[in-house]
Parts: C-alpha cells; sequence; structure tokens
C-alpha cells in the first residue's frame, strides 16, 4: 500500500468524472474468521469461492477468501497476526483489528470499476475525501490493474478499480481456485448438489447515518464523486406508530452506483436505524441489495439452504391485492407464491419491483442482505416502508430493543 499523496491536481468538469464510473467492482468485509464467513456465503447464499490469500500464498498477515455469484463479489478479510514491522501490510492488519473491535463483522469497503482511477482520485481528494492508497499499478502473470483507495467518512472506504489488460479471477496477487488449499475446491465441488442460487449484480449500497448526518454525508459524494440525488423519502413516508426515518439516494451520473444514506428520525420507540448504530457502535453500511431475475427460484433455494428472511404478515398481502387490481397492473409471477416466500410487491403505473430481506447475518443486530427483482421500475420500495418497518419492529420486539426514547 503506497503512501498518500498529499498533492492533487484538476481535473476536468464535474459531468466528465461522473462518468468514469462503471460498476461495482466488490464489496470487502473486515471480520474475525474470513473462512468460515466465506462459507456460509457459499453453503446457504449460493456463492463460489474464487480466490484466496493467506499463509499457503506467502501473506503471513492476513487471509482473504473472495467469492463469487454472478457478477456479485465479495471478499472476507481477516487478520492472521500481528507483527511488529513498519509495513503498508501490518497498517492494514490495524485497521482490521480496529475495525472489529469497534464494529464487529461488518462492509469495510465498497469498490468500483473506474475508467480513470486518477481522475476520480484526484477529484476525491481535492474534494474532502482522506486519502488511503495513492493511484498505483498492480501486476501479477494475469495482468495489470490500477488501483487507489479513499476514505469518504467514518468507517467506510472506497476502492477504485481500473483494467489495464487484467483476466484473472479477482486483483492481481490472489490465487485463482485451482491454487487454493484442496479444502475449498472440495467443498466448491460438494455444494453444486444444493439447490441454485443465482444472482447478477450489486444493485445498491446501504449506509446508515447517525442523528442529522444525512444532508452533510449526501454532501459529501456530491463533492467527491459528483453524485447526484436520485431518489428520497423522509419521515412523512416511511413512518410507523413507533418510528421513522429519513433516504436519499446518491447515483453516479451514469446511476450505475446507487448509494441510498439513511438517519433517523424522532419517534416513540428507537427505529431500526438507532438500533443498528448502537450494535454497530457508529455509521456504516447496513445492507447490500443483489438483484436477482428470478427472486421466487432465488429465495425458495435460499430459504432451502438455511436463508432466514424477515417475515412478512399475509395482511399485508390482502391489502396490496385491490390495489394492484386498481392500476390494473399484470404480475408476471404468482402472487400465491410471492405471499407464500414472503416476497413484497412495490409498484407504480410503469412497472413492479420485488424485494426480500433477510435477518441479519451476524448475531449483532447489524448487516443483512436485500435480494430484489426489477420490471421497469427503478425505486427502492417506498410502498413497502411502512409494512417492512412494521415487521422490523416486531424483530426488534423480540430482541428487546425496540424501547421508548
Amino acid at each position: 500500500m503506497e503512501l498518500a499523496s498529499k498533492e492533487t491536481k484538476a481535473i476536468g468538469s464535474r459531468d466528465a468524472s461522473e462518468n468514469y464510473f462503471q460498476a461495482y467492482h466488490h464489496a470487502t468485509w473486515f471480520v474475525s474468521n474470513a473462512k468460515q464467513a466465506a462459507l456460509f456465503f457459499n453453503f446457504c447464499l449460493g456463492f463460489e469461492q474464487i480466490a484466496y490469500k493467506g499463509l499457503e500464498t506467502g501473506s503471513k498477515r492476513y487471509s482473504s477468501h473472495v467469492v463469487k455469484n454472478g457478477d456479485v463479489i465479495f471478499e472476507f478479510v481477516s487478520p492472521i497476526a500481528n507483527l511488529k514491522e513498519d509495513t503498508s501490510e501490518e497498517y492494514l492488519v490495524s485497521k482490521i483489528h480496529d475495525f472489529i473491535r469497534t464494529h464487529g463483522d461488518g462492509v469495510k469497503d465498497i469498490a468500483f470499476t473506474v475508467s480513470d482511477v486518477t481522475a476520480v482520485f484526484e477529484r476525491a481528494v481535492r474534494g474532502g475525501a482522506t486519502s488511503i492508497s495513492t493511484p498505483h499499478i498492480e501486476t501479477d502473470e494475469n495482468g495489470s490493474v490500477k488501483m487507489a483507495t479513499i476514505q469518504v467518512f467514518d468507517d467506510l472506504w472506497h476502492t477504485l478499480v481500473e483494467y489495464i489488460n487484467y483476466q484473472g479471477p479477482f486483483l492481481p496477487h490472489y490465487a485463482s481456485l485451482k491454487d487454493v488449499p484442496y479444502s475449498a475446491r472440495y467443498i466448491s465441488t460438494c455444494i453444486e448438489t444444493f439447490p441454485p442460487v443465482r444472482l447478477a449484480v450489486i444493485d445498491h449500497c446501504v449506509q446508515n447515518e447517525d442523528w442529522n448526518k444525512l444532508e452533510p454525508s449526501c454532501d459529501i459524494y456530491e463533492k467527491i464523486f459528483g453524485f447526484h440525488k436520485f431518489w428520497s423519502v423522509d419521515e412523512k413516508d416511511v413512518s410507523t406508530e413507533y418510528s421513522a426515518l429519513r433516504s436519499i439516494v446518491m447515483a453516479s451520473g451514469n446511476e450505475k452506483i446507487k448509494m441510498p444514506m439513511n438517519e433517523p428520525a424522532k419517534g416513540i420507540c428507537k427505529s431500526q436505524i438507532e438500533e443498528f448504530l448502537e450494535f454497530y457502535n457508529g455509521p456504516g453500511v447496513q445492507h447490500i441489495a443483489v438483484l436477482t431475475y428470478d427472486i421466487v427460484t432465488t429465495v425458495r433455494n435460499m430459504r432451502l439452504r438455511g436463508v432466514e428472511f424477515v417475515p412478512t404478515p399475509n395482511l399485508y398481502y390482502e391489502s396490496i391485492l385491490p390495489r394492484l387490481l386498481r392500476t390494473g397492473l399484470s404480475l408476471e409471477e404468482d402472487i400465491s407464491q410471492l405471499q407464500e416466500l414472503g416476497i413484497l410487491i412495490d409498484f407504480d403505473e410503469k412497472g413492479y419491483l420485488l424485494q426480500i430481506f433477510t435477518k441479519p447475518l451476524t448475531d449483532r443486530p447489524t448487516f443483512f442482505l436485500e435480494i430484489i427483482q426489477r420490471h421497469n421500475h427503478n425505486g427502492f420500495g417506498k410502498g413497502n416502508f411502512k409494512a417492512l418497518f412494521e415487521t422490523l419492529e416486531e424483530e426488534q420486539r423480540r430482541r428487546g430493543t425496540l424501547l421508548k426514547n
């Protein structure tokens, strides 16, 4: 990891910088046991291990297990040892320890594929981002990529990835599947007998911010990346008898990258946003939404593999059916199957989306996944927020965290 540069150069116009963003590249978790975390995603969520870094590959300070489903790539990183040497790897290990001590297992880095790392990095630093690693080229036998990493605020990093001629499975200096420990290859073969889970891409990544931090956080994304406000709701749209939130979605110019930001709003009881902030010990990534083209089969097979989803009461479907009939909107899916699986429906005159949320993936009620399918609908389930909040409040009640403010 190179030292951060203290100088930046001016780059082109705001519109030009916005168009540098191409896609999500991957998300990196800092976790206490990367091997076990990767195995959970392989067994329960249908991912496949594609790359590895650890003792067997010469990485003596930390290990990394990389899994993939469709174009959704997650990396799990754990410390192996604290070696007291003044190296970039020791710096990373100290950051992993600090993160886990503060937050538990969680998402540290949301990485983007961009067309010009240097331009995006320089604009970001000029806009107030902290440089973690300056633009540099990484090369191995599979080719080269240019990379840089910045910190926006709190404990979140964004790594920028620009492909030069790289043809490997993940990034340079990671062992491919054929080179990973035998156990991982054996497990990959075993899970081929499980019902398949087919995901497509990361749809959006959601961050929870502290009280009155929503607008300033959105302003930062506008300054450093040129993102714009794509969608928003407030406590008038998202509230129940007990809790409420505000949310703004920030998006890149081409809208390939969408980053919703939430903050709590005043309510009688602590909302799920406040619960997250308490157990995560600060702001951070609350969930990642992954797109599928067959949500019914995806959710059914995830359930068979052991994934737990937030339940949806039957009353929800009793209320939504008359609204669907009034609009004349026709669903391609069988609504009885959606009800059986607890999949939520949001719609307007142009189309609809289907979505469902897993229960927290760790004992801390922090990170979860959203499974989403879109039919000509670019929203985020505004029509489902009240029903979802009421269901989440019931989960909070079971955990003993739906407490009065």
